[in-house]
């Protein structure tokens, strides 16, 4: 039987299931060491790997000689914006550009319309991701009813076909609310996946309230903005012993709370994204391909959050892939639309930026892009023998400059566009079938 699926607006399709393929003399980065080995996959998993696996007439062998094989990346925070939104992407061309980034499993996000906060609402969105994703897709569901703050969704219910549960895009902002979500959370095992802010704080603020916004006259969004609900989130979460996942902290004091958190216990983790990691607000520009929620902060912040990242606070980067269309995006920094695209360029970006420059490792890179998303929200997978063969590879010398008309996601606004990177995805795999191959 062929598998086929919709990629770049045209069929494409395997071998038959039968068929093995073999990944030639590429050096394995997992599992804080690097192997050069085979690897041999067959009916969607990871058959062998060893020094050597002698190929036959039917098998297909990929030679990865002076490349990376990895783990498939794994992206806990983008917006495919489907069902809904589909003039901004769809979960066709948002997985398209997953695979072309090197991911095989993403994590959508609730703003959605309907939302995903009943199982017939989130019935709509599963739907069409078994019919047009390329790469696995695991949903939200929400944490309140329309994300409106005050209902709660059924938990027990919705818990099987889901990620965790989150109001991205807005914070939950009564902490009775929280605290019951928590509670509710804890009892079916669930994570939590706090967008952490205060509307009061806002200010009808737009990017980071610092040097740039002072010097060009422009509204700046504080840091208490969001440090302040990660601090009673805390409080919450160990009262209720609950897992709680911090999405795309920005700010030095939620680097130094969740810090501390973690020392006492609390079951705590978080991410952040490649722009905080690699700007500052002073790298800013006029465009709206520089604004995003949370906004990119200070020069210290960043460092703060690099510095999180290579003590172990920071679990995880995740893009927060977050597509609008062209006219949203072109009314500068105060009126564009709120975020940017990143599933295309994520490695690249932390392998030219913190890799090559040795502010992480290799190693450290591949846990927090693949590995440590998987341990946190027990998705399963890697590189090990009868795992599911979800594999991305990596040519580490190769050099691209960031040209946004390229993509495959229908979003074009990056804050890296015009940057000269290394680390380009050669093949995508996943459960073994060709999701991305680079021409």
């Amino acid at each position: 039987m062929l598998i086929y699926g919709r990629l770049f607006g045209r069929l494409f399709y395997d071998m038959n299931t039968n068929n093995r393929i073999i990944l030639r003399g590429g050096t394995l980065v997992h599992e804080g060491k690097q192997t050069v080995a085979d690897v041999a996959i067959l009916n969607g998993r990871i058959e062998c790997i060893a020094p050597s696996i002698e190929a036959t007439d039917n098998d297909r062998v990929f030679d990865c000689t002076g490349k990376i094989i990895t783990p498939g990346l794994v992206d806990l925070h983008v917006h495919l914006r489907e069902p809904g939104f589909s003039r901004k992407e769809t979960i066709a061309t948002g997985t398209a550009a997953a695979a072309h980034g090197g991911f095989t499993t993403v994590c959508s996000m609730p703003n959605l319309e309907p939302a995903p906060d009943t199982m017939e609402n989130l019935q709509q969105q599963l739907s069409i991701i078994e019919r047009d994703a390329v790469v696995k897709v695991l949903p939200y569901a929400t944490i309140t009813r329309k994300r409106r703050g005050d209902e709660l969704v059924d938990f027990s219910a919705l818990k099987p076909y889901v990620a965790g549960f989150s109001d991205d895009g807005s914070g939950v902002h009564s902490g009775e609310v929280m605290q019951a979500a928590m509670y509710e959370a804890a009892k079916c095992g669930g994570i939590i996946a706090a967008h952490c802010e205060v509307n009061e704080l806002l200010r009808k603020g737009y990017i980071h309230d610092g040097e740039y916004a002072k010097a060009h006259g422009h509204r700046g969004i504080c840091s208490e903005s969001e440090w302040a609900q990660i601090e009673r989130d805390i409080e919450l979460a160990a009262k209720a012993d609950c897992r709680y996942h911090v999405c795309h902290i920005s700010t030095k004091e939620s680097v130094a709370l969740i810090r501390e958190a973690k020392r006492r216990g609390v079951k705590i983790t978080c991410e952040t994204g490649p722009h905080y990691l690699t700007m500052c607000d002073q790298d800013l520009q006029e465009n709206g391909r520089f604004k995003m929620n949370p906004p990119i902060r200070s020069a210290e912040d960043r460092d703060a959050l690099v510095a999180g990242l290579q003590d172990g606070t920071i679990d995880v980067v995740a893009t927060d892939h977050a597509p609008h269309t062209a006219d949203e995006k072109s009314r500068g920094l105060e009126l564009s639309a709120m975020g940017v695209v990143g599933l295309e360029t994520s490695f690249a970006v932390i392998y030219t930026k913190l890799v090559k420059t040795g502010v992480i490792s290799l190693e450290k890179a591949i846990d927090v892009m693949a590995e440590a998303p998987r341990r946190i929200f027990g998705l399963g997978g890697g590189l090990q023998e009868g795992e599911a063969a979800d594999i991305a590879v990596f040519d580490l010398d190769a050099t691209f400059t960031v040209d946004p008309t390229t993509f495959l996601t229908m979003g074009r606004s990056t804050p890296f566009e015009g940057w000269e990177l290394q680390g380009e995805c050669c093949l995508t795999l996943v459960d073994g079938k060709i999701a991305y191959e680079k021409r």
